[in-house]
């Protein structure tokens, strides 16, 4: 099966997350429950932090196929987050694709959040179909490095 194999209810085409392993770091306990229940419905093998540190320490066991990160945490958000990510893979010749979510929805915010290392941008609150579509297109083998989206709202 395919990350599109599959309809709703509606018959409309979704996709499905189908072993697809996803690093979720946001420093809300409900946001992370709430994304973390809603990917692993979609099939999608997650694992979760509640803060950059934690991130960073998943990341030494857990190799993700795409980071999904909140921007505004304390101590320490994801733009130092996902510099040190991108520090981390200088050199190896890969770069994990990484969606920013935030509610910050200026075009600077944008701007900033894809010139930082993400490659996707997601708008909060969250829109399951949003999330799961830019996990499931950045997951796709061979699509990801390089490649710098905005997902419209509307």
């Amino acid at each position: 099966m395919t990350p599109y194999g599959d309809t709703n209810a509606q018959g409309d085409a979704r996709p499905w997350l189908n072993g697809v392993k996803v690093l979720l770091v946001d420093d809300d306990p409900d946001n992370l429950q709430i994304l973390s229940v809603m990917l692993t419905e979609q099939k999608a093998k997650v694992q979760a932090a509640a803060s950059a540190t934690e991130a960073l320490q998943t990341l030494q066991w857990f190799k993700p196929d795409v980071l999904v990160s909140d921007l505004a945490m304390p101590e320490e958000d994801g733009y130092s987050l996902i510099g040190k990510i991108r520090a981390l893979e200088a050199g190896s010749g890969s770069q994990t694709p990484a969606v920013a979510l935030t509610a910050y929805v200026r075009v600077e915010d944008r701007a900033r959040a894809l010139s930082a290392g993400f490659n996707m941008f997601v708008p909060k609150p969250v829109e399951p179909s949003e999330l799961i579509a830019a996990i499931a297109n950045l997951s796709e083998p061979g699509e990801s490095i390089g490649r710098v989206q905005t997902i419209p709202r509307g």
